[in-house]
């Protein structure tokens, strides 16, 4: 396999076109074929007037690229025998040990099924989001200003979750959800050590990501880039083809860059592209870049399997259909292009974050990318664009 140098030159010009049409204000890449990195820029703007060139050292909001880190975290105290799969939720946070079902007649019942550690992993808990549509839970969610309220510690958030109802069984559906904040408290549970702590201790420092935190120092704010988008993360997604336009938002509101106590699992990290880019190493071979073992070889190849039963799919975010796709313990896993609606490859996997950032990994043909924005709420597909542009610069033949 190699990378044609003449397609690979349209990654870079594709990405220049989204910034002249006004799409997003930034947009940052990195791709790599073996250990080879074939492309790499950034375009757009750094400051809220968009007057600035972006910087390389940029501080992104990654929102729900939080989520890898947190279950690679679990995966290794798993290792350890500290936690395992089938362990009931229950044992950590008392109050799932009694869930309720709301439906969508809005009629309640007792659960049958004990909420799993597997389940948080899977994103079958039977949790949701405040944004999502057509789902009574949601709803709830708003009411409590779950994603809003950033005075909650992760867990007080984890223990609110556990007093309202599941919107199914354990184990029945996969609907994307706060499952790896209640996950993440867990962790804690089992460390005795803060969110923060255990991710630095576990990944930041061995990876030398130490540029990701949930907060962003003082005399750094200077890297951080304003937030565009026009949709808040606790607010109801609504369908629409409008195309983005660049308003400002008040990021802090949601997403402090300050707080000494702000702790998330399934979003809250800030970190730059190089030093995200570091983690990919790990879902691909459970190694850092030096060549420290973080995974074992079976644990990396157990976490990749899909999970998600037939009668689940085709997988979807409210109204992001994600066909061909399955999920593993740690993201999406592509099971069947002849389903998908971009340009993959049988076994690619990775995650995004609302944002518009985005990481895939291909173990098979050693291909891997991340793609940094910050625009919430696109309705322009920055990640899958740009995965689609990095394969199609590969090749077999020179």
């Amino acid at each position: 396999m190699m990378a044609l140098p003449s397609r690979v030159e349209r990654i870079a010009s594709f990405a220049q076109s989204l910034i002249d049409e006004k799409l997003f204000p930034n947009v940052a890449w990195r791709v790599a074929l073996g250990d080879t990195v074939i492309s790499e820029g950034g375009v757009g703007y750094q400051d809220a007037a968009l007057t600035q060139p972006l910087r390389d050292d940029a501080i992104n909001r990654i929102y729900s690229m939080t989520k890898p880190l947190v279950s690679i975290a679990a995966l290794q105290l798993i290792e350890e025998n500290r936690l395992s799969l089938y362990q009931p939720v229950a044992r950590y946070i008392p109050g799932f040990a009694s869930n309720t079902i709301l439906d969508h007649s809005g009629e309640q019942y007792a659960s049958k099924q004990p909420l799993l550690i597997e389940h948080l992993l899977t994103h079958r808990s039977g949790l949701s989001y405040d944004f999502l549509p057509d789902c009574p839970v949601a709803g709830l969610y708003r009411d409590a200003q779950m994603a809003g309220d950033v005075s909650r510690s992760l867990g007080d958030l984890a223990r609110a979750l556990s007093e309202l109802p599941l919107s199914s069984e354990p184990g029945s559906a996969w609907k994307y959800s706060f499952s790896t904040d209640v996950l993440a408290h867990v962790l804690e549970c089992v460390t005795g050590k803060s969110l923060y702590e255990l991710l630095k201790e576990r990944l930041f420092d061995p990876l030398n990501m130490h540029e990701t935190a949930f907060f962003v120092k003082p005399d750094q704010q200077h890297r951080l880039l304003p937030l565009y988008g026009v949709r808040d993360l606790g607010q109801e997604a609504v369908f629409t083809t409008e195309p983005n336009r660049l308003e400002l938002m008040d990021a802090e509101r949601g997403y402090p860059s300050n707080s000494s106590t702000f702790e998330r699992g399934g979003h809250g990290l800030f970190s730059t592209l190089a030093d995200y880019y570091r983690f990919l190493q790990v879902v691909m071979d459970g190694t850092s870049e030096s060549g420290e073992v973080l995974l074992s070889v079976p644990m990396v190849n157990m976490m990749w399997r899909n999970r998600i039963p037939q009668s689940h799919m085709p997988l979807a975010i409210g109204h992001s259909p994600m066909p061909g796709y399955g999920w593993n313990l740690f993201g999406r896993v592509m099971m069947d292009t002849g389903f998908a609606l971009n340009l993959s490859s049988d076994g690619e996997g990775g995650w995004s974050g609302a944002a518009s950032t985005y990481f895939w990994v291909d173990r098979t043909m050693n291909f891997r990318g991340i793609v940094m924005s910050q625009y919430q709420g696109s309705t322009f597909p920055l990640g899958t664009e740009m995965q689609a542009m990095a394969y199609q610069a590969l090749s077999s033949k020179a």
